[in-house]
C-alpha cells in the first residue's frame, strides 16, 4: 500500500498536483489540513481514497478536526496539530495519540517535515508543499509504504 501524506497547501495546489503525478499510482492520500477550500480538487485529483482534516486556516469548513484510521497494523491519529501546540514540539501530540491507543500520528501546521520514530509512537509531519519553512525551504511531502506484512516505511521527498 502506498500513501501520499501532505499538508499546508493553502489553496496553492500546483505542487500537490506535481507530487501526485510523480507518485501515482497511490492507494490513499492523507492531507493534514490547511486546504483553504480545495477539498474537492485534492480529492478528485488523487483518484483514490482521500482523508483531509481541518487546519487552522480552513474557515467555514465542515472537515473533521481529527480522524483515527487503521493502516495495516497501525492505528493512526490524523490532525493538523495546532491544538497540540506542535510549533513548540511534538511531545503533546504524541502523548495524545498514545492515550487514544494509536501508534502513529500525522500532523502539519509547522510547515517543517518530521519523521520521528519512537518505541511507542511514530510522529510524521510532511512539511508544506506550498510554504515550506525548514532550512532550504523546499516543498516537501512524505510517502508511506506498507509492505505485505503491514510494516510501514516513510520517505521524505522534496519537489
Amino acid at each position: 500500500m502506498k500513501i501520499l501524506v501532505v499538508s499546508d497547501t493553502h489553496r496553492y495546489n500546483d505542487n500537490y498536483l506535481k507530487a501526485l503525478k510523480r507518485e501515482k499510482p497511490l492507494d490513499m492520500v492523507i492531507h493534514c489540513g490547511d486546504v483553504e477550500g480545495s477539498e474537492y480538487l485534492i480529492s478528485e485529483a488523487a483518484g483514490c481514497k482521500t482523508h483531509i482534516v481541518l487546519g487552522n486556516n480552513d474557515f467555514f469548513s465542515d472537515l473533521p478536526r481529527e480522524l483515527e484510521l487503521t493502516l495495516g497494523k497501525y492505528r493512526a491519529l490524523i490532525t493538523h496539530g495546532h491544538v497540540y501546540y506542535v510549533s513548540m514540539g511534538n511531545e503533546m501530540i504524541k502523548q495524545e495519540a498514545v492515550s487514544r491507543g494509536c501508534n502513529l500520528v500525522f500532523y502539519g501546521h509547522t510547515h517543517r517535515p518530521v519523521i520521528d520514530v519512537g518505541a511507542e509512537i511514530t510522529a510524521v509531519n510532511p512539511g508544506s508543499l506550498s510554504y515550506p519553512r525548514q532550512d532550504g525551504k523546499r516543498p516537501s511531502y512524505i510517502v508511506m509504504t506498507l509492505d505485505e506484512k503491514g510494516d510501514a516505511s516513510f520517505e521524505l521527498k522534496f519537489l
